[in-house]
């Protein structure tokens, strides 16, 4: 039986020109070449310490207060207002700068073509592990994407909700697999996604309940027409799978605008997992309709145990295999370091 519990048990639902880049290489490119050397400046990524990406807030009004912190937040999250001013503000502007250029270049094909297509949502991607905070990133910016005149309407839905029903995980006989790419049901979603970037005016998608940890029958996620949708989850950056015959179908990736990757080592994010599950243990899990009430009994040695070995059977194995190799194909990588805070912002150029 699967007990990974995911992000969050109680989900809520003046430009400037970028600085000189820091360091030309990505995480997973290898070391940086040395100024001097073939291809010191060829990395097809600008990456910019924390220092350079904040300073692309200065003269960027600050549009929450610690209440809107406080309400956004995760569990077990470090989320600080100065966090959201360096680190969200700059990137909430760099949205809004995408969102406004993808309304540009559909004016100007429209206009070459003698077409009049409308404008349809501006999909954005967050992809990260478990624990590592990616739940309140997606949060946090649309909560801010919704203070930019072009982006009013910013709705957000969590692949979570298209997990297959537990029933259906273990009549497969993969509910310890909850989670990983096969746990999901797949065509529903790009159907989903498909839908809302084609214009449709409603959408719906399944609810998922982090408290009972499965899917709630009898509610729904309605999406009517947003400006930006957001999709989050562990897996959003996954690529096409190949066929028996060897051709490949469509990624949900195929419909994003844009898509963001918060990284962090996994040493870290293990630690963030079991620090989380202990403040579970007082908080959610203490509600007697938690599916994970049981360890609400543990000691606190009991309950780490408990924990690092859900991660090292479940929660690690995801990570190494089928969340961290994605990395690369995001178009912004957060990389945070050990005390949560973004340390690095990867952008890939245009």
């Amino acid at each position: 039986m699967s007990e990974h519990p995911s992000d969050d048990p109680h989900p809520r639902t003046s430009t400037g020109s970028l600085p000189a880049v820091v360091a030309g290489t990505a995480p997973w490119a290898g070391s940086p070449a040395k100024p001097g050397q073939p291809g010191a400046s060829h990395s097809p990524f600008a990456e910019l310490d924390r220092h350079a990406w904040a300073r692309l807030a200065d003269t960027i009004e600050q549009p929450l207060n610690q209440g809107d912190v406080d309400r956004l937040r995760g569990i077990g999250e470090h989320l600080s207002l100065n966090e959201v001013e360096q680190i969200y503000l700059p990137l909430s502007r760099l949205l809004s700068i995408y969102v406004e250029s993808a309304a540009h270049l559909r004016s100007a094909a429209n206009e070459f073509l003698g077409e009049q297509t409308l404008r349809t949502p501006f999909v954005i991607g967050v992809a990260g592990s478990v624990a590592v905070g990616k739940s309140t990133t997606a949060r946090v910016l649309q909560e801010m994407l919704r203070r930019w005149p072009s982006t009013p309407r910013v709705e957000l839905v969590t692949t979570d909700g298209f997990l297959y029903p537990n029933a259906e995980l273990q009549r497969r006989g993969i509910m310890d697999r909850k989670g990983f790419p096969e746990a999901y049901d797949r065509r529903a979603l790009l159907r989903m996604v498909s839908e809302v970037k084609s214009g449709k005016p409603e959408v719906r998608a399944p609810w998922y309940s982090h408290l009972v940890y499965d899917i709630v029958p009898d509610r729904e996620v309605v999406i009517r027409q947003p400006d930006v949708l957001i999709v989050e989850g562990l897996n959003v950056l996954q690529p096409a799978r190949v066929r028996e015959d060897g051709t490949t179908g469509l990624a949900l990736s195929d419909f994003f605008d844009f898509s963001i990757y918060v990284d962090a080592k996994p040493k870290h994010i293990e630690q963030w997992y079991v620090d989380r599950f202990m403040r579970w243990r007082d908080g959610a899990f203490a509600n007697p309709e938690s599916y994970f009430h049981q360890y609400s009994y543990l000691d606190d040695e009991q309950a780490k145990e408990r924990a690092t070995d859900i991660w090292k059977r479940i929660n690690g194995p995801n990570l190494r295999a089928n969340i961290q190799p994605t990395r690369s194909r995001a178009r912004l990588v957060m990389a945070k370091g050990e005390d949560h805070s973004v340390s690095r912002v990867l952008l890939r150029k245009v």
